[in-house]
């Protein structure tokens, strides 16, 4: 599996932005898909999951209410739209993927992500 972030940026806070990963190598419907961040000096944490059929999602309490994770499985591709943002959510962004009821196996680069105040 090969995963591809892209979409990360600056942006002020109150603003927004939308993450893409784009997933490959094995059959996307297959695979749970996360996010994940790490800021820095911090540990890595999660986000936002969402199930291989799409129909189950979860956020971290931080996140919820101001992120949304779809994917597209025409596109094979997993998003996290990022609306009113803040300066905590300053991190490297990562995208994962796993097997339903395995661990996430599978990681991208990152895409950097800084919130301006």
């Amino acid at each position: 599996v090969q995963l591809v972030e892209s979409g990360g940026g600056l942006v002020q806070a109150g603003g927004s932005l939308r993450l893409s990963c784009a997933f490959s190598g094995r059959t996307f419907s297959s695979y749970d898909l996360a996010w994940f961040r790490q800021a820095p000096g911090k540990e890595r944490e999660f986000v936002s999951r969402i199930s291989w059929t799409g129909g189950t999602t979860s956020y971290a309490d931080s996140v919820k209410g101001r992120f949304t994770i779809s994917r597209d499985h025409a596109k094979n591709t997993v998003y996290l739209q990022m609306n009113s943002l803040k300066p905590e959510d300053t991190a490297i962004y990562y995208c994962a993927a796993a097997r339903p009821g395995f661990g996430y196996d599978f990681w991208g680069q990152g895409t950097p992500v800084t919130v301006s105040s």
